[in-house]
């Protein structure tokens, strides 16, 4: 970046969309993490949150479950935060896939997940009507 050249989140997003789809997660990753700083900085919370679920996708992908499972945690726990519920559950969802990978899907953890799952799905669901 040249001096005094302010970093822009849209490009950073696009440039990890890229990566992704080229299957380079690691620089993938980067690029959305920074994406979702910047994001946070300007109060744009629903793409700072998104942006670190792309990065946990990336972890995900080069199967660094526990990064993984970091990365959507917090994609949730903004996302909760802010109302975004749906998308929450979508993070909390790929939590559960990770411990799946990792072989601890008997874990209280994963249990508890289970349930908080389920919790929020019955109350969207009530939400509906």
């Amino acid at each position: 970046m040249v001096s005094g050249e302010r970093e822009d989140p849209i490009k950073l997003h696009k440039e990890g969309n890229t990566l992704y789809e080229t299957d380079k997660y690691e620089e993938a990753a980067e690029k959305f993490l920074r994406s979702s700083e910047l994001y946070e900085k300007k109060n744009n919370f629903f793409d700072a949150s998104n942006m670190l679920f792309k990065a946990g996708e990336c972890s995900f992908m080069l199967k660094d479950y526990d990064t993984a499972i970091e990365r959507f945690n917090k994609a949730a726990e903004i996302a909760f935060q802010k109302g975004f519920d749906r998308f929450a559950v979508s993070a909390l969802e790929y939590i559960l896939d990770s411990y799946k990978a990792l072989k601890k899907e008997t874990s209280v953890e994963a249990k508890e997940l289970v349930k908080k799952i389920g919790k929020v799905k019955k109350k969207l669901a009530s939400q509906l009507f």
